[in-house]
C-alpha cells in the first residue's frame, strides 16, 4: 500500500525526491501520511481535492483485497 501511494505521488510531482509515504499500522486500519514538497502540493491535491480523493479511492480499494481500512493524509 505504501510502496503504491508512493509511486502515484512521485509520478505527479516536480521533485520525486522529496515524497515520502510514513505508515502507521492499527489492528485493522492502516494510516499512510504523503509529505511532498511545499511547491507540489497543489499537484498532488487537484482542483477542489480531485487527485487527492483518487489517491485515497486507489489505496481503499487496495486494501479492501487485504480485509484492511486505510486513511491517506497529505500532510505539509
Amino acid at each position: 500500500m505504501k510502496e503504491l501511494v508512493e509511486l502515484i505521488a512521485k509520478a505527479l510531482v516536480d521533485e520525486p525526491d522529496a515524497v515520502s509515504v510514513n505508515e502507521v499500522e492499527g489492528e485493522q486500519s492502516m494510516i499512510l501520511e504523503l509529505r511532498v514538497a511545499p511547491d507540489d502540493m497543489g499537484k498532488v491535491i487537484g482542483k477542489q481535492g480531485r487527485i487527492a480523493k483518487a489517491i485515497r479511492t486507489v489505496a481503499k480499494a487496495a486494501a479492501t483485497r487485504k480485509g484492511k481500512k486505510v486513511v491517506v493524509e497529505i500532510v505539509e
